[in-house]
């Protein structure tokens, strides 16, 4: 049985559209993220890493990847680096563990495989940051034309 090449510490893990065979010792974390609702699909624009390893060839839809058994960090970041939504999870020897990144409207969120939510941390979407934004914009420059009048006018008596 041949065994994807199993790549040292530090080197990029990579992610497969089908179960994958696992080596002893190992087991494999079957992620999906959806592609939210962005007119560009939130996995093409984010990277997935687990302990801090960039996972190459992950996309839209579901992947597996073959991990050492264990405890590990499942984050997504965006491309500064910067968390959008983590978790962690303990995979089995042998055995698979799903991970579902749902990219949503509002909050980005974390579930495994019964549709619980396991979210370490799940930051809000771009799309409300934009609304609370332009909220905040938007009653300071309101705020800024109802006082320059008052200003103006309490000034000349």
């Amino acid at each position: 049985m041949a065994y994807p090449s199993v790549p040292p510490p530090g080197m990029a893990l990579a992610a497969y559209p089908y179960p994958v065979p696992l080596p002893p010792g190992w087991g494999a974390l079957i992620v999906s993220a959806n592609r939210g609702p962005y007119l560009v699909p939130a996995p093409s624009t984010c990277k997935l890493k687990i302990d801090g390893r960039e996972v190459s060839g992950m996309a839209e839809g579901t992947f597996h990847i073959a991990v050492p058994a264990g405890e590990h960090e499942v984050k997504y970041t965006d491309l500064f680096g910067i968390p959008v939504m983590s978790t962690r999870v303990v995979v089995q020897p042998g055995a698979g563990h799903q991970l579902s990144f749902r990219f949503g409207g509002w909050r980005n969120r974390v579930h495994d495989g019964l549709g619980t939510d396991v979210t370490k941390f799940g930051m809000w979407s771009n799309y409300s940051i934009a609304l609370i934004s332009f909220g905040v914009v938007g009653l300071i420059c309101c705020g800024g034309l109802v006082l320059v009048p008052m200003l103006a006018g309490g000034g000349g008596s």
